[in-house]
């Protein structure tokens, strides 16, 4: 015991106790006044240090506002007292009252009533929970509990990036001691006690980076070409070489660029139900693939992918880059129903907010849409914030041209629009004298029409009978209320005889043809044709697509009346836009089709719409002269619409409108739109307001601003997900696997990083470089950890069986766009023209839906790159598919590699397939002479080597017995063609 210790002991005993007391007492007081009413008292102290991390553990999943068991909340302090179905739920002072903990703890040997899953409490927390509600169960107002996430901001992937020391070993291989890329998978592989690879061979190293960087295969020359300069100049100064004139093909372009377009989940339909093919997407992909040869730096990509259209406004190379949120799927069906309609619109924003948060963050905001995330720091209201921010953006296509454009397409429709303005003044104001006389002649000419209007139902003509081997309907309009409406339809049309039992004699089954024009439904062949309508049924119709139905009988006969309708079970009402019938009519008859007369029409009839009834009386009332300068006016006008027709249209892209927001935005308690819940505004991620790059903006900001402040936070040098993630993406297409395995999961659910030190200093480096991919590309394609060879070590595959550690280098399948190219690479049919609109290798069919039918036989004009096929969704691809091409219903950011039957059959027997064989045989052909040489040409150009001894002769030995055909079928089937190592 010290000496100070000995006399503070001493001096303690000589106090007087009373002394004690009254200090003690005085202290009581004075912390029951105001004079501790700024100190936090112990039972707040309790209560957010030990009992509020219970609640949100294990009470809060099952009792919050979008999960109400027992319609209780116990998120704040009103709900929780407030209580539930079964009345109050926490007594303050009552602990044996109050349910909360009643329930929470065993009875009479019975396990807890509550939680119903998960955990129950300990005994430690359960007393601690009994004195908070002894002690009066006191709690902030402002606290309000939300359930406990399984990570928190000190997560990996929330932490700042950080500056690596690149560590250094004396005792590695000279060559893995030099990138600081190997010396970081040497120390990890030194860590495990694992050993890399020699280096490749230059045939699998050229034939490995070019597959990577351009998607295709390297020509026989590049091959012999590289496997000279590694001979004369080395291995590195070769590799370095090889990369660069890589990085600067145009290729490259596309490659990367396909690889961007699956993590963006880009298609070329609307999906859902409809599907309806979208025409005019290609310029955002052809954006893409420019982008990336151009190197652009990724912030500015990122920033046109937001907020193109802000910061690019009139240059459409820029502006273009915001069809990023609308290149998803999105429901257009519509619903009258407005509830319906807003939870759409949801679906249509949450497709957005999942797209931009997976695509830049790595992370899964599409799970807080109803709640808290459950496992990542991610809150409702970080979700809604997105929401807000997004909810000015709508799909569609627009106009996008530069101000030049603009300005010289109205200055060559100035003059055309004046001189169209002048005829439809003088039109108008001809019409407006014949209306004058409407008005005054209307009366008597509405006498006229004794008889009742035409019924969709049913409609009957009587007339005199009369010879006839041919009636034809003639329709003036239709009955709809829209005058543009030309098509009507007829479900059946009657012909009756003049004799004691009448017949039906326009019935096909009586001999009877009909003629007149209907649409033509590919996937539902004759579904609209004029035979349904003397086909004796009443569910088909025929859709006209005519003003004229003709009837053709199986010899002349006598008639007498006629029946027609256009719904005649009466399904629908009469009005329903589904069944709508002829306007005006005239019943015709005829004995040789060529000369006709009418039987009867429906000029005695009440017409059946306003429409009807104008156009009956313009022609009772117009004189010649005036029909006469009537049709020369519209004569006119038509040729000054046919003149501005041919004046260059301004470029129209699937670009997505903006329009204003102005909110106020708020949470949708448990995703539904029908409940709001806390206000909210455009802000950057709760987890990550510590980072100065946080921002905040209010209501006076504009839907534009908020886009941008999006763009600019998530392209900001201090935040820590962006630049982890796409360093991630970029080792992930080089290695196969990303050194996060969950490209875009950064969360507790995804993946961990197997070398983190070296994913910073990746992201790092990617800063450094003004966020310009090809350097990265450089640093890794020259590193020994991509140059090693893939040759498979069982000893070193029983401690990393996938090769995580980059022991070797990890062979994969080709992807199928990979495939495809590569085929028509080596059959001498690629077609490398870049750009505009994409091939299609499926027919597009629409009608009710859209349908997209697979091409069995593929012209030269679809032998493009596959990163140009219109890419559908829901669009089945035979070869495409077959080897995992994905659908962009969804973003697709590491491609699957399946192994299954119909992959060979494909590759043996498809049409495609056959083709091509036949194309390489004839290239072998004009190549080689020989069977040696068409052997060893042909191992060249299919996979990067020449063939060995056995191989050679067993080529040679098939060439000669069933022809180089056969050969080149075999080559494109085989395993090698479609793997790299």
């Amino acid at each position: 015991m010290t000496l100070q210790r000995i006399e503070s002991v001493q001096l303690m005993k000589s106090i007087d106790i009373l002394a004690c007391l009254v200090v003690v007492v005085c202290m009581s007081v004075l912390c029951k006044t105001d004079v501790c009413a700024n100190e936090p008292i112990s039972n707040f102290v309790s209560f957010e240090k030990s009992v509020a991390p219970i609640l949100s553990a294990k009470c809060v999943s099952c009792h919050r506002p979008d999960n109400l068991k027992g319609g209780f909340d116990l998120t704040t302090r009103a709900t929780a007292l407030k209580g539930g179905e079964n009345g109050t739920a926490l007594v303050p002072g009552k602990p044996d009252d109050s349910p909360l903990y009643t329930r929470a703890i065993p009875h009479n040997g019975q396990p807890p009533e509550m939680p119903a899953k998960g955990e129950s409490l300990t005994k430690v927390e359960a007393e601690a929970l009994k004195e908070w509600i002894t002690d009066g169960a006191d709690w902030p107002e402002t606290n309000v509990l939300r359930e406990k996430s399984r990570a928190d901001a000190s997560f990996w992937s929330f932490q700042p990036i950080a500056k690596m020391t690149v560590p250094n070993f004396e005792d590695a291989p000279e060559c893995w001691n030099v990138q600081p890329i190997d010396r970081f998978i040497f120390a990890k592989l030194r860590e495990s006690g694992l050993k890399p690879n020699s280096p490749a061979s230059p045939e699998t190293l050229i034939r490995r980076a070019t597959f990577d960087l351009t998607g295709l295969p390297p020509m026989p020359e590049e091959v012999a070409e590289f496997v000279r300069l590694v001979s004369e100049k080395g291995a590195q100064l070769a590799t370095e070489q090889l990369i660069d004139r890589l990085l600067e093909s145009p290729r490259y372009g596309e490659a990367w660029g396909r690889h961007w377009l699956d993590v963006i989940r880009f298609g070329e339909s609307r999906g859902y139900e409809r599907n309806e093919i979208i025409t005019n997407l290609w310029p955002f992909r052809d954006y893409v693939i420019r982008s990336f040869n151009d190197d652009k730096p990724f912030d500015q990509f990122i920033r046109e992918h937001l907020a193109g259209d802000i910061i690019g406004k009139n240059q459409p190379d820029i502006e273009v880059g915001s069809a990023f949120l609308v290149a998803g799927p999105y429901d257009d069906v519509g619903n009258q129903d407005p509830a319906a309609a807003a939870q759409i619109r949801a679906d249509q924003m949450d497709e957005m907010i999942r797209a931009t948060s997976e695509a830049f963050l790595g992370m899964t905001m599409g799970c807080a849409r109803c709640h808290d995330h459950k496992f990542d720091p991610l809150q409702t209201r970080d979700y809604y914030s997105l929401y807000a921010t997004f909810n000015g953006t709508v799909h569609g296509p627009r106009e996008v041209a530069t101000v030049e454009a603009h300005y010289e397409r109205n200055n060559r429709l100035a003059p055309l629009h004046e001189e169209r303005t002048r005829l439809t003044e003088e039109r108008k104001a001809l019409d407006q004298a014949i209306i004058e006389r409407i008005k005054q002649q209307e009366p008597k000419i509405a006498k006229t029409w004794i008889r009742p209007r035409q019924s969709r139902y049913l409609t009957e003509e009587l007339f005199e009978p009369a010879e006839a081997t041919f009636v034809r309907l003639i329709a003036d309009g239709t009955d709809a209320p829209d005058p543009n409406r030309k098509q009507f339809k007829i479900d059946e049309f009657e012909v009756w005889t003049d004799e004691a039992v009448s017949q039906n004699v326009a019935l096909s089954s009586a001999g009877g043809k009909a003629m007149g024009a209907a649409p033509k439904a590919k996937d539902f062949g004759d579904a609209y044709s004029a035979d349904h309508a003397i086909d004796g049924k009443y569910g088909e119709c025929w859709h006209a697509n005519s003003p004229e139905l003709v009837i053709q009988f199986s010899k002349p006969e006598r008639i007498k009346r006629v029946v027609f309708s256009s719904d005649r079970t009466r399904a629908l009402s009469e009005d329903h836009p589904n069944t709508v019938f002829v306007g005006d009519y005239r019943i015709e008859a005829s004995n040789d089709g060529k000369t006709w007369t009418t039987l009867a029409s429906s000029a005695d009839r009440v017409p059946s719409t306003d429409i009807r009834r104008q156009a009956r009386l313009r022609k009772t009332v117009m004189t010649d002269a005036e029909s006469e300068r009537l049709a020369t006016l519209d004569q006119a006008i038509g040729q000054l619409d046919a003149q501005i027709s041919q004046v260059p249209a301004l470029p129209v892209w699937w670009v997505g409108t903006h329009r204003e927001a102005p909110g106020p935005f708020a949470v949708f308690v448990g995703g539904n739109p029908q409940r709001r819940g806390d206000e909210v505004v455009p802000a950057s991620l709760t987890v990550l307001n510590g980072y100065p790059s946080q921002y905040r903006l209010d209501s006076t900001h504009g839907e534009a601003e908020r886009r941008l402040a999006l763009a600019n936070w998530l392209t900001a040098p201090d935040h820590p997900l962006v630049a982890r993630v796409l360093a991630n993406r970029i080792w992930q297409f080089h290695f196969g696997t990303g050194i996060v395995n969950t490209p875009s999961d950064f969360g507790y659910m995804g993946g961990r990083p197997t070398h983190p030190e070296l994913l910073d200093w990746l992201a790092q480096q990617l800063l450094a470089g003004g966020w310009k991919l090809k350097p990265l590309h450089r640093q890794i394609m020259t590193s020994q950890a991509y140059r090693q060879a893939s040759t498979w070590q069982a000893d070193r595959a029983s401690q990393d069986a996938d090769s995580r550690l980059l022991w070797r280098f990890p062979p994969r399948r080709l992807t199928a766009e990979e495939i495809r190219d590569a085929i028509l690479s080596i059959s001498g049919k690629l077609d490398l023209t870049m750009g505009g609109p994409g091939f299609r290798l499926y027919e597009y069919q629409q009608d009710n839906v859209a349908t997209y039918v697979p091409l069995n036989d593929c012209g030269p004009e679809t032998y493009r790159r596959a990163v140009y096929h219109h890419n559908a969704r829901a669009s089945r691809i035979d070869v495409l598919t077959d080897f995992d091409c994905p659908d962009p219903a969804f973003a697709e950011p590491r491609r699957a590699a399946t192994t299954t039957p119909l992959q060979a059959l494909t590759l043996m027997n498809h049409r495609f397939s056959v083709t091509m064989a036949d194309s390489m045989a004839d290239r072998l052909r004009h190549d080689a002479k020989t069977a040696k040489e068409q052997v060893r040409r042909a191992f060249v150009l299919a996979v990067s080597r020449a063939p060995s001894d056995s191989e050679l002769t067993l080529g040679v030995e098939l060439i000669n017995k069933h022809g180089v055909r056969a050969f080149c079928r075999v080559l494109l089937n085989s395993n090698e063609l479609i793997h790299l190592d």
